[in-house]
């Protein structure tokens, strides 16, 4: 176990972070064990509250289906697109600000232009515009939050690639021949996944809202139980069922308290130095 490693682990919030995420990732893991019924199916007594039967802990919805269990499921859409979209995002985001911050000149221009016009669009109009024209799926959701998530990413790793290139080291590499590719991605790139690391759990956390305001706005999967859509089919009868929104809200809370509580936490063991001012 490595110094940096044992320092995340005894860090307060990285441990409520991940006894959080670890529950989720098991509810998620485990949802068809415990629910083997759909979610979608009708289960109960429709508007049943919770704590009074114990077949439904959090209750029912309006069509008599279980909450708990549209919870579970729910966290496997929510995970799947939390993860996958900001991989998505990453990929396009260091692409960009590596060649951008490596070449400089006019590569850095046009790369720079195009990563400011995409800043320039409102994210999530943009991302809604892009799941509307894909039609709603969660692939669709995924290539849109992608896209609209990268552009952070690219400034970030073209200004560490721009003060790295520089370097004793580079310059050495430079000198035994080795190709830019090598350059980049044996040389400068790792030394630039500090800051990536820390930005992409709460760009995890980004995804999973922005997941959950285009399920509440009805361009969900109309295959998979989410969150959001559990929020939004709640909405016309928040007085009578407050339940049916209250519960997918909260764990939305705690699942984003989480990630950016682990994102802190590997800030402080990454950038131990900016930790230190930031006190």
């Amino acid at each position: 176990m490595t110094p940096a490693f044992r320092r995340f682990l005894s860090n307060p919030k990285a441990l409520i972070g991940l006894t959080i995420l670890v529950l989720v990732v098991l509810a998620a893991l485990l949802a068809p064990l415990l629910f083997p019924r759909n979610p979608w199916q009708m289960a109960g007594r429709p508007f049943l509250p919770p704590f009074q039967d114990a077949k439904f802990w959090l209750g029912t919805d309006m069509l008599g289906r279980d909450i708990l269990s549209g919870l579970v499921y729910g966290a496997q859409v929510s995970l799947i697109v939390g993860m996958i979209s900001t991989l998505v995002a990453l990929f396009v985001g260091v692409l960009f600000g590596a060649l951008a911050g490596y070449y400089g000149g006019m590569i850095d221009e046009i790369l720079m232009r195009i990563t400011e016009f995409f800043q320039t669009i409102p994210t999530f109009v943009f991302a809604l515009v892009l799941v509307a024209i894909l039609s709603p799926s969660v692939t669709s959701i995924i290539i849109a939050i992608g896209i609209v998530s990268w552009p952070p990413v690219a400034r970030l790793v073209r200004s560490e690639f721009a003060s790295l290139r520089s370097r004793e080291f580079v310059k050495a590499a430079v000198t035994l021949g080795q190709s830019d590719r090598q350059i980049i991605l044996t040389q400068i790139l790792p030394n630039t996944l500090s800051p990536v690391i820390a930005m992409s759990s709460l760009m995890v956390a980004s995804a999973i809202l922005a997941e959950a305001a285009i399920s509440f706005l009805g361009l969900g999967d109309p295959n998979m139980m989410s969150w959001g859509y559990m929020i939004g089919a709640s909405r016309t009868v928040i007085r009578q069922a407050w339940w049916m929104s209250f519960f997918p809200g909260f764990v939305i809370l705690m699942v984003v308290i989480a990630l950016n509580l682990v994102g802190d936490a590997l800030n402080d063991v990454l950038n131990p130095r900016l930790a230190r001012k930031g006190r």
